[in-house]
């Protein structure tokens, strides 16, 4: 066997792992739920600690009139609850996500620890209030732990709003989001005058833009990030397919690819979890192993860069 790579990629992990646990789950990694915990961190405005892998619904939840993709994505849930998950993030553009997220949870077995996060994506007040009571009544829940202000779209105007609803004991944070990578310098003036919990940007291993100005600003101004885009909406993947994994990335337990990427993106000191989406079990439980065993230090990271950049 080559001293340097270990030919064990994310689809051969997954076979493994189907194999090893039959009809039960398995738990990330090998990993004996008993004796293992999930790597969390600390918001920063209330030290609350979170899972740094959490749950996206982009383009994966918009499913509300397919039976078969309904019972899938429930085993879906499924498997992120019973291996720690309780971070969810969803938005009202993401078709029936919201909906299908509300009939699901009433469906499965569920922690209290549920936090779950969504946006407000429309103009004017009257209608960005019309909009978060509709995904309210679509979630089934008393209220949202995180709102997020999707885009930055009019920001000014659904910021009061969100300020009073905090105030109210609505919402328990409030946030600003970015998903495509541009906005960077309308957001770093906004998160640098604004009393905001959280901010969402896109961060992976390739795409390290919020390390210059976003992250670091982040930090200083104790604001929780999470990610979206950790695996670059799967570019990463057709990167690495068929390519060696790195015998020392055991040293931080990782067993795939997947678990690859998010352990470098959530290793950010400012990052606060990833929330990458997925409509498949097989994918979920590789990506809540992730969560688990150790983060990489800095030399870490800059191996794994160095690594990636040389495929």
């Amino acid at each position: 066997m080559n001293g340097e790579a270990l030919r064990v990629d994310r689809r051969g992990f997954l076979k493994f792992a189907a194999a090893l646990a039959g009809n039960c789950w398995l738990w990330p990694g090998g990993l004996n739920a008993s004796t293992s915990r999930s790597i969390k961190k600390a918001v920063p405005s209330t030290g609350e600690m979170i899972p740094v892998i959490g749950m996206g619904t982009s383009r994966t939840f918009d499913a509300v009139n397919e039976p078969e993709r309904l019972k899938a994505l429930a085993l879906v849930l499924e498997a992120f609850f019973q291996h720690g998950g309780t971070v969810i993030d969803s938005s009202p553009i993401y078709g029936s996500s919201e909906q299908v997220i509300g009939m699901l949870l009433q469906r499965v077995k569920r922690p209290d620890s549920l936090f779950a996060a969504t946006k407000v994506w429309t103009d004017g007040r009257v209608s960005g209030e019309r909009q978060m009571e509709r995904s309210l009544q679509l979630w089934g829940v008393e209220r949202f732990d995180l709102m997020q202000i999707h885009n930055l779209r009019d920001w000014q105007v659904h910021l009061e709003t969100l300020k009073e609803m905090k105030a109210q004991g609505r919402i328990r944070y409030l946030g600003i989001t970015t998903s495509h990578g541009r906005s960077h310098t309308e957001l770093e003036s906004v998160l640098d005058r604004q009393p905001f919990d959280f901010v969402q940007l896109t961060y992976n291993i390739e795409n390290r833009e919020a390390e210059r100005v976003l992250l670091p600003l982040a930090l200083e101004r104790g604001i929780g990030v999470i990610v979206n885009r950790p695996f670059a909406r799967g570019a990463l993947f057709n990167k690495t397919r068929d390519k060696p994994l790195p015998v020392w990335a055991s040293q931080i337990g990782c067993r795939s690819w997947g678990q690859f990427l998010l352990k470098y993106a959530v290793s950010h000191p400012a990052v606060s979890c990833a929330i990458p989406a997925t409509s498949k079990t097989r994918h979920m439980l590789d990506n809540m192993g992730a969560g688990y065993g150790v983060l990489p230090d800095s030399k870490m990271r800059e191996r794994m860069q160095g690594y990636l950049a040389a495929l």
